[in-house]
């Protein structure tokens, strides 16, 4: 993935949105983006990610706030100057137009005379391997096909920059994966900055420099797509980005960024402690289905706890283990399917095991994380 230290080139600087002049839908975003960057912005329906797009892209207006490319407000600049490439999920392809002329529109509308026109979509086509569909019309293309005239479309005026709204959510699963691998391969190979828009974690999690995850117009948190899963800054970006296993529990302590919490059952467990935890606060520790392992195994460990066994669900590459803790939640464990994957009988009893660095103890609002979208 691309990271050019070339400095700040896009800058969003406390920018809120507003439609009715009441509530906000965007409540005050700020990122600064490096060219080159490939930056998601994930979360689930209503967040306010796509509206941070539109205000992008010039489609809606900018409440309050800043957004600067290369230093320059384009706030008040029109949408058709700000030199920016979009990709959207349905496509937006001329259909009476061929392949060729829908990747020439945009050359024509700028003024690039036939013959560079010509070059171009010869180059942008064998750019996405569809260098024998120029005379194709879109209804003659698959799906696939159909997103990379899209994608080759929105690069072939070599933009400043390229927004892509849920680009690959009208696919199935192999195309979208197929498609992930030739977005991702031709920003390598390009080097242009992205803005990606989803509310698919994975595809956010293979394609992304950094991704800002957002819950009701206010990001959670922005960082690479290791520390988002592996360091969640909160509850709700721990259960929105993979899966994850929630422990209830009261802090009884914490020492030297780790916090001692009391479980039901009697039993104490230890967890890094996340921000604004408190002694004497409840709590939720936050572990990753496949960071806990089933006693007895080979791996070290730092807590251990009894639970009982509800469910093995089969899955192929690898098994899901449903075991019910003592307050009668369910926790999930994920084995790689191989000879060593345990056999329990429902209602038998385990023990399950983990590191102290791979759980987390967060603040307990109440209620639980809403992560629908």
């Amino acid at each position: 993935m691309t990271n050019t230290g070339a400095g700040v080139f896009l800058e969003f600087n406390d920018v809120k949105k507003s439609y009715d002049q009441k509530s906000l839908v965007v409540k005050g975003f700020n990122i600064q983006v490096e060219q080159g960057e490939f930056i998601t912005l994930l979360g689930p329906s209503g967040s306010g990610k796509t509206t941070v797009l539109m205000m992008l892209a010039g489609f809606e207006s900018v409440t309050s706030g800043t957004i600067s490319i290369r230093g320059q407000s384009i706030n008040r600049t029109a949408p058709y100057k700000r030199n920016i490439g979009m990709v959207f999920q349905n496509y937006a392809l001329f259909p009476h137009m061929t392949v060729a002329e829908n990747l020439g529109y945009p050359l024509s509308v700028r003024g690039m005379s036939k013959p560079d026109q010509k070059a171009r979509i010869a180059e942008y086509l064998d750019l996405v391997e569809l260098g024998d569909f120029g005379k194709r019309y879109p209804g003659q293309l698959s799906g696939g096909q159909r997103q990379r005239v899209a994608l080759a479309r929105a690069m072939i005026f070599e933009p400043t920059l390229i927004l892509m709204d849920e680009p690959l959510g009208a696919l199935d699963k192999k195309l979208r994966e197929q498609m992930q691998y030739e977005i991702t391969r031709l920003h390598e190979q390009l080097g242009f900055t992205v803005i990606y828009v989803t509310h698919d974690q994975a595809e956010a999690l293979s394609m992304s420099d950094r991704i800002a995850v957002f819950n009701d117009g206010i990001v959670q948190q922005c960082a690479p797509p290791a520390e988002l899963y592996e360091r969640p800054a909160n509850a709700f970006v721990a259960e929105f980005i993979g899966e994850n296993n929630f422990v209830h529990g009261t802090v009884e302590r914490i020492e030297d960024g780790r916090a001692v919490v009391s479980i039901p059952g009697g039993a104490n467990i230890v967890a890094e402690a996340g921000e604004g935890l408190e002694a004497g606060a409840r709590s939720i520790v936050s572990i990753r289905p496949e960071k806990l392992f089933i006693h007895p195994n080979s791996h070290s460990h730092d807590n251990e706890i009894a639970a009982t066994f509800v469910a093995r669900i089969y899955v192929g590459d690898f098994i899901r283990y449903y075991f019910r803790l003592a307050d009668g939640s369910e926790i999930v464990v994920k084995v790689l399917n191989d000879l060593s994957a345990p056999e329990f009988g429902e209602g038998e009893s385990g023990r399950l095991q983990w590191l102290i660095s791979d759980s987390i103890a967060f603040p307990h609002s109440g209620e639980m994380p809403d992560v629908t979208g």
